[in-house]
Formats: C-alpha cells, sequence, structure tokens
C-alpha cells in the first residue's frame, strides 16, 4: 500500500466544540497535524485582538484548521456517495482528488502569524504566501510528510491555495464564497464569542451541496439555507469582526510594533537588555522562513511585558496599555465631520498626547471584508443554485434577501483618541482643563460634531 492510501488502523478523533468529533484517517493527516509547523498554530489565536472585547474567543488557527478539514471531509464523502463520477469530464466527483482537497483544507492557514492582521500591515508579510513556502520549502516538516506522497505533491496543495488547482471543485471546497474555511470560521468564532450571528444550518447546506463541470453548485431547494449563511456572515462583520473596541486594541498592538522598530534599529542601542532578538530580523526587513515560525502569540506577549518596563516612556505605556486593555476611545465621523480631525489632533497634542503614537483614523471599509458581490469586476465566486431542469441562476437574482444586502456593508469610520480626553482624572494640572472643556464640544453620542457657538 503506497503512503497515499495508508489509512490508520482505528480512526483518530478529535473532540470538537463545534462538529462534536473531526475524524482523521489517513495516516498523512495525522502526521501533518503532527508537525511542528501545524503545531504552532495552537499557539497562534484565531481572533486576534477580539479576545478582549469577546472574552471566550480565545480559540486558535489550530481548531479552525481541523474544523475546516472535517467540513471538506464531509464534502467529500458527499460528493462520493451521491455523485461520484461515471466517465471522464462529467462534471461529477472524482475521488482520487480527496487527499489534495483535504491536505489543502488541513494547511490552508498554517502560514498565519501572531495577530495576523497587524502584523502583516507593520511588517509587509502575507499569511497566504507563507503557507505557500511552509507547504513547498523542503526544510519544513510539512513538506517532508507531503513529499511521501510523491515528489509534485507539495506543489499541488500550494496550488489549490493560489486557486490555480485544475480541479474548480477542489478550489471551490478551500475558497469561494460558501467555503469550508468560511463556514468553519463562522460557526467557531460564533461559539466561542457567545453570539447568536454566525450560527446557520450547515447539516442542510452540506446536504444540498453538490459538483458540477464548472466546481460546486447548491441545489435549488436549499436556497433559504444559504440565504441564512449569507446573513449570518453579514451579522458577523458587523457586530464581531469589526467591533469598535477590538479595532481600538488593535490601533495600540499597531502603534507599539512600530514605535518597537522604531527604537530597536542597528544604530540605536537604547535599552538593549530588552531588545526582542526575534523580532530583530522583522524590523530590520531580513527575515526568513525559520525566522517566522519562530513566532507565536506567547512569544508577543513575552516581548510586551518586557517593553513594560523599557526606558522609552511610550514604548512602556503602549505596552501597558495592551496587556491590561485600556483600549484607546474613539468617535464616528463622515465627510462634513472629517475637517474637524485636526482641530481634535491639536487639542491632544495641546493635552501632552504624541498624536503618532495616541490617536488614528481606522476604516472598516478598508478591512478585510468578505462581502457578497457577484458583479465586482472580479468577483471571488457566485454562488450558483441549480434548478430542477440542471440549468443554473445566480443567488441574488432570486433571493429578495440577498439581493437587499448584494454588495453593501454598514461600515464606519472611526477617529481613535486616548480615554483621558473624555474622562481626565482629578490629579490633572488644571492647565489642562480648557483643552479638555473644548476636546468635549465636538464629542457627541460617540460621533464628531460642530459644536455650537457660546
Amino acid at each position: 500500500m503506497s503512503y497515499q492510501d495508508e489509512i490508520l488502523p482505528r480512526e483518530k478523533v478529535f473532540r470538537d466544540p463545534v462538529h462534536n468529533y473531526i475524524y482523521v484517517q489517513y495516516q498523512v493527516i495525522l502526521d501533518l497535524i503532527n508537525t511542528s509547523e501545524f503545531q504552532r498554530l495552537r499557539r497562534i489565536k484565531q481572533l486576534g485582538t477580539t479576545s478582549l472585547t469577546f472574552h471566550g474567543a480565545e480559540h486558535t488557527r489550530f481548531g479552525h484548521c481541523l474544523g475546516v478539514y472535517e467540513i471538506t471531509r464531509r464534502i467529500c464523502d458527499n460528493f462520493q456517495r451521491n455523485y461520484p463520477t461515471k466517465v471522464p469530464g462529467d462534471g461529477l466527483w472524482d475521488d482520487s482528488e480527496r487527499l489534495v482537497a483535504l491536505c489543502a483544507a488541513l494547511l490552508h492557514d498554517i502560514g498565519h502569524g501572531p495577530y495576523s492582521h497587524t502584523f502583516e500591515h507593520i511588517f509587509h508579510t502575507n499569511h497566504e504566501a507563507i503557507t505557500v513556502a511552509i507547504i513547498t520549502s523542503p526544510m519544513t516538516q510539512v513538506n517532508q510528510v507531503l513529499r511521501r506522497v510523491s515528489p509534485d505533491f507539495p506543489q499541488k496543495v500550494a496550488s489549490v491555495i493560489q486557486k490555480t488547482y485544475p480541479n474548480k471543485q477542489v478550489v471551490q471546497m478551500i475558497s469561494s464564497q460558501i467555503d469550508a474555511d468560511r463556514m468553519d470560521y463562522l460557526l467557531r468564532d460564533a461559539y466561542n464569542t457567545g453570539t447568536k450571528y454566525g450560527t446557520f444550518d450547515l447539516t442542510r447546506i452540506l446536504r444540498v451541496m453538490r459538483p458540477y463541470s464548472g466546481g460546486i453548485t447548491f441545489e435549488i431547494d436549499g436556497m433559504h439555507a444559504v440565504e441564512d449563511y449569507i446573513m449570518s456572515r453579514f451579522q458577523m462583520y458587523v457586530q464581531i469582526y469589526f467591533h469598535p473596541v477590538s479595532r481600538s486594541m488593535e490601533v495600540i498592538l499597531d502603534h507599539l510594533l512600530q514605535r518597537a522598530k522604531e527604537i530597536y534599529t542597528p544604530d540605536n542601542q537604547q535599552d538593549t537588555a530588552l531588545s526582542p532578538t526575534l523580532l530583530l530580523p522583522f524590523f530590520n526587513g531580513e527575515f526568513d522562513l525559520k525566522d517566522y515560525l519562530l513566532l507565536d502569540d506567547g512569544t508577543m506577549t513575552t516581548y510586551f511585558a518586557q517593553w513594560r518596563g523599557s526606558h522609552d516612556t511610550v514604548l512602556s505605556d503602549l505596552a501597558a496599555r495592551f496587556l491590561d486593555r485600556k483600549p484607546l476611545k474613539s468617535a464616528e465621523f463622515d465627510e462634513k465631520s472629517k475637517d474637524l480631525i485636526p482641530r481634535l489632533r491639536d487639542l491632544i497634542q495641546k493635552a501632552g498626547f504624541d498624536t503618532t503614537y495616541y490617536t488614528a483614523i481606522n476604516d472598516s471599509y478598508d478591512l478585510p471584508y468578505d462581502a457578497y458581490d457577484p458583479h465586482l469586476k472580479k468577483p471571488r465566486t457566485q454562488i450558483e443554485l441549480m434548478q430542477k431542469d440542471g440549468s443554473l441562476v445566480e443567488l441574488s437574482t432570486i433571493s429578495s434577501l440577498v439581493s437587499a444586502i448584494t454588495g453593501k456593508f454598514s461600515g464606519d469610520q472611526r477617529y481613535f483618541f486616548p480615554r483621558e480626553m473624555l474622562l481626565p482624572s482629578s490629579s490633572e494640572l488644571e492647565s489642562f482643563e480648557p483643552i479638555y472643556r473644548e476636546f468635549n464640544r465636538y464629542i457627541l453620542n460617540d460621533h464628531i460634531i460642530q459644536p455650537k457657538e457660546n
């Protein structure tokens, strides 16, 4: 028996709060889970700073990747049972594609770093590119396991992540408008944040999912389950992923890392005792894959704790604010009120805060939002429903519910600033009182406004 066909004598199961059991039958899958690169995902939170808003959101990329694998396994089982290929090119499921689909599902997020969104912004990394590098680099245990299947197998798995794999059904299992990745993270994030927005009928969606020559479609009888999924995703972004407090903590983290990057340079040797050795390659822009794989949430938190004692007051204060969960406050603004921001910035500066590190404009429209919009010039994919006669129809053309939110998102633009500007302590010097009073004239109901004339 070849390695790719090697089945465990008894299937391995992982207890899971979302899927109950995650079933592993192939030796190659178990070997991939046991690699150091995959085990590192236990130390990377799935939602980064969101756990500072929703305290239950301590779940990891490890659990999410197992969940995506499990949903993909169930899709493959459904396709093989109900839609097995009869003749080449008939558009049905060829089960020889199962292993590449399962491996891609399991490994799709293996390139994520700590606090992924903020980390990528500061250090110009790309988790998908690093995922491909981990899969294809001979130095990784993941690559060594995959090469045991065949010499070209790592590249096949990587091409699924890159969306260039020739079988569209396999690609769309992992990356489409309704894929295993999105279905797992919505259910998992809803469960761990203690909310219900992300719940939908996974069992029904998997039941009505089917392969065709162009990829994956859904039986029209299951339209309402698909609608429910789209609405759940919309609500999760509005209520959870773009929560103002989580964004505030991301701003602090962003500024903390930016300040550290400016301090710890080859030409600046201050605070050498607190030098973040594992981050220096990233500060200098000269990191490699080995450097990247040494980082996780624990590494970052250790450095933040050390930076509390830094001689640099901005670095030490930002580290304390992040570790002790002291978010910045924020106020919404629009096209009319944005012209007031320079005045607010000036007042904040007069109150003693460096506005480079203690203020920010954060636009949720610029954050990664997975809107369903088949009318984009380059839509990710459309959701096609298969009618009784076998013809396909795009979801938003027959669903008034989905049509109402297609391509739309009620985001906001926020200006972040120190909460001290709204709640000055009694110990503040009286000389700052006029500054605080004037600043508060511009804020009403968490919105920036033009103050009324006295």
